[in-house]
């Protein structure tokens, strides 16, 4: 499995987790954003991003082109 594979998967699993725990118990946006440390969106927002910036710099890179204009 390719790296860029590996991530869209970890991607995968946490959107997963994500709309389980959504389903469960509904979604503040400041628990979202910015959750309190032990609660379980806490850093959720950021290392999804971290995850869809590497996914996407992968992709431009096999493509040859680029993000920014």
């Amino acid at each position: 499995m390719s790296e860029k594979a590996k991530l869209i998967a970890e991607m995968l699993e946490m959107q997963k987790k994500f709309m389980e725990y959504e389903h469960e118990n509904g979604v503040d946006a400041k628990d979202y954003f910015v959750g309190q440390e032990g609660h379980p969106l806490n850093g959720y927002a950021q290392k999804y991003q971290e995850l869809a910036n590497k996914v996407d710099e992968m992709a431009h890179k096999e493509k040859g082109s680029s993000r920014w204009f």
